[in-house]
């Protein structure tokens, strides 16, 4: 066999491999949006049109990628001036302290963290010339080099998050150190590079009939990595130029599809997985090619609004729509969810993103989120990062000043807190299409796109409630099948929203012209309270019957909730509603008591005899490894209270009062 039909064949493996490792769901969804395309790609034309060559002043020049030798000169100052930030870098070079994972080394997001530990060593030697940095970079190089799979050999080897993390951090540790390896050194670690480099492209290259994720971390994340390691490796390899170019027109689409009003529809944990990943690939294409993506991406101006309000008061938690850790376990502190997202106990939410958008923006209220955040103890996963992006010639509009509410419009989610003190009251709502109303167009506009709304959840209605410290009533958490019953709101016969229970993502195969349809009406937010409607008829398919739900949410300050849902059906069924709680729900005269203690909330179900009501556990199919994440164990979190109709109705009114108690 020769070498060139070799390689292709150990290939063809990968791609097939990779491919019947996905979940089943997303799969299918991937050949139906395969089959809808003809012709040439039309990422192919946006290669060919967009920048993606090293600007003339780079090339043959090391370092590049980020920064230039001047650039690092003049950070090398900063020490001086950011003392504390530069002293939190240098307290958190992992390479140092951590030896890296031994090969294959397939747990779960350990070749993230070599990827992260490299740049990190490599940027501290660059500014310190401390031979022990430079030592540990190298060590962490040669394990990359080690691994024979960039990432897990049962699930898209070598051209998933992990193969992103580590093109990201060699190919830049390449640059930055590419005058002080060896030439031997060079050799072995431009090898590498170019050969998961490679893989990637391959992976992703764009041709007639393939669809991408456009909106989705697993496609933008190794992109980046293929980028950085493409202006690294420029004028080394040809192939560097057409990793390049793929990498920009790929970009186009991630970028356009981007949210426009600053929520992130996976969660808040994916934001702080996923966003890095854009502003390392707009940072690093504007230092090669001189084009500013910033200045087309409205939504990443607004980011620091999703995070400020997404951040339930103290900042140790969040809002978790979406798939977001593990719900009442997660908030219970215990779990690998809790210890997996802490750094010495303090939550890792890369708040450091914000000082970088402050800066490109001039954004001001930016600037403030992140002090906030920093001040309540948060941490980042790449803390050398926060020593370079903070200015401190942005002015910061402290929190205090900043709105205690906010309407995103695009994706209707309602957020209102009473203050920005740790023991505020805030809750939200949300009712809108999984990735925001902007997509419904560019869904028609993009036929290459595949939506892939997986970490969304069948939630529309949904609202969270916090008082004083505790979490009162809301979501469960990430599920591996996401189910409507795990939220609250509504359910007919056992049916809830979208097409769930068929695996991870609720919303594949599902009219995107039909969720565009769930909405929220007359939104009213002030001081004194909310008042709003949810039309959330659409949320449901056809087949479940359900001809108008609509859902009136009115908030009265300090601590008072009315409910008021409106629903007709073609056929009768059993209506439930549901109403979720970490911890208890104990029935007590008039109503029910969540969590208990103080604060708690009371629950009072207006008309109460016309319903069954039901105290049960909450119990949902957590995710499962990656490839299976809808194949997890059972998993119990939190009890929830089932409010049904006794008997099939095809309309009913139920409407309930909760009432904050201090």
């Amino acid at each position: 066999m020769s070498k060139r039909f070799g390689a292709l064949a150990l290939l063809i493996s990968i791609v097939v491999t990779a491919a019947f490792s996905q979940d089943s769901q997303e799969l299918k969804a991937e050949r139906e949006a395969n089959a809808r395309l003809k012709g040439e790609h039309p990422l192919i034309a946006i290669a060919k049109s967009k920048p993606s060559s090293l600007r003339s002043e780079l090339v043959g020049v090391h370092p590049r990628v980020f920064m230039t030798q001047a650039e690092i000169d003049k950070l090398k100052e900063k020490t001086v001036t950011q003392k504390e930030m530069w002293q939190t870098a240098l307290s958190r070079v992992r390479a140092l302290t951590v030896a890296p994972p031994q090969p294959p080394a397939e747990e779960r997001r350990v070749q993230n963290e070599v990827g992260i530990g490299i740049a990190e060593a490599a940027f501290v030697y660059k500014i310190t010339g401390d031979k022990k940095y430079l030592d540990a970079a190298k060590k962490y190089m040669d394990a990359a080099v080690s691994y024979d799979v960039w990432g897990y050999a049962y699930n898209k080897p070598n051209v998933d998050l992990a193969a992103g993390h580590l093109l990201y951090g060699m190919g830049w540790a390449y640059d930055l150190l590419y005058n002080d390896l060896t030439p031997a050194e060079r050799d072995k670690y431009r090898g590498k590079l170019i050969k998961q480099a490679r893989l990637l492209y391959e992976f992703f290259k764009p041709k007639s009939g393939k669809s991408f994720a456009y909106s989705q971390n697993h496609t933008f994340i190794p992109i980046t990595g293929l980028a950085v390691t493409a202006y690294a490796l420029m004028g080394e390899t040809d192939e560097a130029k057409d990793w390049a170019a793929t990498s920009r027109a790929i970009y186009d689409r991630v970028l356009a599809t981007y949210t426009e009003d600053g929520y992130f529809y996976e969660s808040m944990e994916y934001w702080i997985f996923s966003t890095p990943w854009m502003v390392h690939y707009m940072d690093a294409h504007l230092r090669a090619t001189g084009e500013d993506l910033y200045a087309t991406t409205p939504g990443m101006k607004l980011a620091h609004k999703y995070v400020a309000h997404s951040t339930l008061p103290g900042g140790e938690f969040n809002f978790d729509y979406g798939d977001i850790y593990a719900g009442p376990i997660t908030r219970a502190r215990k779990g690998n969810d809790y210890e997996r997202e802490r750094i010495n106990g303090k939550f890792r939410t890369n708040y450091n993103i914000l000082y970088n958008l402050a800066n490109r923006y001039g954004n001001a209220e930016a600037q403030g989120v992140a002090d906030w955040l920093k001040a309540k103890g948060q941490v980042n996963a790449e803390e050398f990062w926060t020593f370079i992006w903070y200015n401190p010639a942005i002015k910061a509009v402290p929190i205090e000043q900043q709105s205690k509410w906010h309407y995103f419009a695009d994706h209707e989610v309602v957020f209102w807190r009473s203050d920005w003190g740790d023991n505020a009251t805030a809750f939200s709502i949300k009712a809108g299409p999984p990735e925001g109303h902007s997509a419904t167009a560019k869904v028609k506009a993009f036929p290459d796109w595949r939506l892939s709304s997986g970490h969304a959840h069948p939630d529309a209605g949904g609202f969270i409630i916090w008082s004083n410290g505790k979490y009162l009533t809301g979501d469960s958490g990430y599920a591996g099948v996401p189910m409507t019953e795990h939220h609250n709101t509504l359910v007919f016969d056992g049916l809830g929203q979208a097409d769930e229970g068929k695996g991870h993502d609720a919303f594949a195969g599902v009219s995107y012209d039909r969720l565009n349809e769930i909405k929220l009406q007359n939104v009213k937010m002030s001081e004194t309270g909310v008042s709003l409607v949810a039309v959330l008829t659409s949320a449901y398919e056809p087949k479940v019957g359900v001809d108008k739900f609509m859902r009136r949410f009115v908030f009265t300050a300090p601590g008072n909730f009315e409910i008021e849902d409106e629903v007709k059906m073609r056929s009768e069924k059993t209506i439930t509603s549901y109403l979720h709680s970490d911890t208890s729900i104990v029935e007590r005269s008039g109503g029910f008591v969540f969590e208990g203690g103080k604060p708690g909330l009371f629950a009072e179900i207006i008309n109460a005899d016309q319903y069954n009501r039901v105290i049960e556990l909450n119990v949902l199919t957590a995710p499962g490894r990656p490839g299976s994440v809808d194949k997890g164990e059972r998993e119990e979190r939190g009890v929830r209270l089932a409010i049904s109709t006794k008997k099939k109705v095809k309309s009913a009114k139920i409407k309930m009062r909760l009432r904050i108690e201090p």
